[in-house]
């Protein structure tokens, strides 16, 4: 499975009509390396590498802003540090990462939807994908 930053690579690629030979060769990367991050089979790309891949599809500063957040958000092995915290905020995490794989589309817009909720109620922008 794609992580969001594959999947938006891709999309900008192909909708650009661009292989991933001649985009890895443009940006200074393996193929094989542009197809792993394309699959999720790497994680969060580097900071030069996101700029190389703004500059090569040429967006405008929003739009390679939110490159960069959804970049942000594709790390397919994720760390939860929940040390200082009470036990159930230890079990929430454990058993999110026990249950995950197996959540509906529906309930992860859920979980998704009450994240949001709380950010705002802090008074924290929305987290967008």
């Amino acid at each position: 499975m794609a992580t969001p930053f594959g999947e938006e690579v891709r999309r900008l690629r192909e909708e650009r009509g661009v292989t991933q030979k001649e985009m890895a060769a443009a940006i200074g990367v393996s193929a094989a390396y542009l197809s792993a991050l394309e699959h999720g089979h790497r994680g969060t790309p580097s900071f030069n590498l996101l700029q190389r891949v703004a500059g090569y599809f040429n967006v405008i500063w929003d739009d390679a802003e939110a490159l960069f957040s959804v970049a942000g958000m594709s790390n397919p092995r994720v760390v939860v540090d929940t040390a200082g915290l009470p036990p159930a905020y230890t079990a929430l995490a454990n058993r999110l990462a026990r249950e995950l794989r197996h959540l509906s589309p529906e309930s992860v817009s859920e979980l998704e939807a009450a994240l949001e909720k709380a950010a705002a109620n802090r008074g924290n922008p929305p987290f967008s994908a």
